[in-house]
């Protein structure tokens, strides 16, 4: 790739210069398109047919019934899969002993299922994730009936169809199919995977977690069928708080921006189908998996969430309780609704792994006062080119962009002390990275 050397000043664009149009790609509509409801209905309803996946069901696990079974049911449709993926996908299992804790009644065997699809391209590793276990009104109930419909059958079913719709194609980055086992009762599963991915510096560059992805009507009756949660955590584990303070990024860590490009994203192929961003780590009293991989250094990692969840069909023995169905029975999975939200992934994810790099180290400089802003980067694998990006400081989606072409230093007639700025890159098919948060440097 071209790099011209200097930086381009480029002409008095202000802020008027909007962002442009993504046309679809039509290898990743095409993947899109091939998602099926009818699919995903068939998993969430085996699934179910276990009758619980509960952890501590692992001892009286059968082909039939119980954790194990189930996951090695999932293994079974991963390995379907990998067969038609040319030999670039394999299909392992996570497995280790989880010791005893305060609030569990002894240790416990887990084992998660890991499906990789190799790319072309060393150093780039895209996650998508979801967890297989469930619970009943005690999560330590390993006899008892836990359907775990849409928590968490939904969002295994979503990662089983991505799979099967992407696995024929060839990709740049390495995709990273995850159903963690353990969520329930402390993310041991994904916190196994992410420490033990960081240990060996695998460059894992977005996490997209699904948890509870398939119903589309609340407990309150609320209804958003087209429209899907993303919570996106603010500052990473290890930041400055005070470097973060000083210059006002609290809203650009590396998840904020995944989930920007998410949002951008996601209406280009599935036109009128809203992703709301949620700037928050996760709902109150809740979590998931995409925290373990914070929590273990990698820093882009969201959670998609359905629009209104009904609680009486969460974490609930199954039962009638004054005229009120509880328990997560697969009735209340929408699969059409499941469809648009693993639509959205698969969008999300086809074009993190076909796109080009981000842009290396990006810099904003500040080496005199001025009206305008000096941005500088590393080049990207793939990219042609760059678009510098910005907005209001108080703005929630970047508004304005500017192609600088092939250079990797270019000053726009912004002023850095109005607005935020971000630069990312675009490859030779229009493909755009997630915006990279420039980091300010004096030299």
């Amino acid at each position: 790739m071209p790099v011209l050397a200097g930086a381009l000043l480029l002409g008095a664009i202000g802020p008027a210069a909007t962002l442009p149009p993504l046309p679809p790609y039509p290898p990743i509509a095409g993947m899109v398109a091939s998602v099926r409801p009818d699919r995903l209905k068939a998993s969430v309803d085996r699934l179910v047919a276990f009758g619980t996946r509960n952890d501590f069901s692992e001892r009286s696990s059968t082909r039939d019934r119980g954790v194990f079974g189930a996951r090695d049911w999932i293994a079974a449709q991963f390995t379907t899969i990998a067969a038609t993926a040319g030999g670039r996908m394999s299909v392992v299992l996570d497995t280790f002993v989880q010791p005893k804790t305060p609030k569990t009644p002894r240790a416990v065997l887990e084992s998660s299922v890991i499906a990789t699809l190799r790319g072309s391209e060393p150093g780039r590793v895209y996650v998508m994730s979801s967890h297989y276990d469930d619970c009943d009104g005690r999560c330590t109930d390993g006899v008892g009936t836990a359907p775990g419909a849409d928590d968490n059958a939904s969002s295994v079913a979503a990662v089983l169809e991505a799979a099967r719709v992407m696995a024929a194609s060839r990709f740049r980055g390495t995709i990273v199919f995850a159903c963690f086992d353990g969520e329930e009762l402390g993310l041991w599963g994904s916190n196994h995977f992410a420490r033990e991915q960081a240990a060996r510096h695998v460059p894992i560059l977005a996490v997209l977690n699904n948890d509870i992805v398939g119903n589309s009507v609340g407990g309150d009756g609320a209804s958003e069928p087209n429209s899907i949660r993303v919570f996106s955590e603010a500052i990473p584990a290890g930041a400055d708080i005070a470097r973060v303070n000083l210059v006002g990024s609290e809203n650009d860590s590396p998840s904020r921006e995944l989930s920007r490009f998410i949002a951008e994203l996601v209406p280009v192929y599935l036109p009128g189908f809203e992703v709301r961003q949620i700037f928050r780590s996760d709902r109150f009293l809740r979590g998931g998996d995409q925290q373990s991989f914070q929590d273990a250094g990698y820093a882009a990692a969201i959670r998609f969430v359905e629009a209104h969840e009904n609680f009486t069909h969460q974490h609930q023995d199954v039962r009638v309780e004054n005229g009120v169905q509880y328990g997560d029975l697969p009735q209340y999975v929408d699969p059409q609704y499941l469809q648009r939200a693993t639509q959205a992934n698969v969008a999300s994810l086809a074009t993190l792994a076909l796109g080009p790099a981000p842009p290396g180290d990006a810099q904003l400089v500040l080496q005199r006062l001025g009206y305008d802003s000096t941005l500088r980067w590393k080049p990207a694998a793939d990219a042609v080119s760059y678009e510098v990006l910005w907005r209001a400081t108080d703005a929630p989606q970047w508004q304005n962009a500017k192609n600088v072409g092939a250079v990797t230093e270019a000053t726009v007639p912004v002023s850095k002390d109005d607005y935020v700025l971000g630069v990312r890159s675009v490859d030779a098919n229009g493909l755009r990275s997630p915006a990279v948060y420039p980091a300010p440097a004096r030299d």
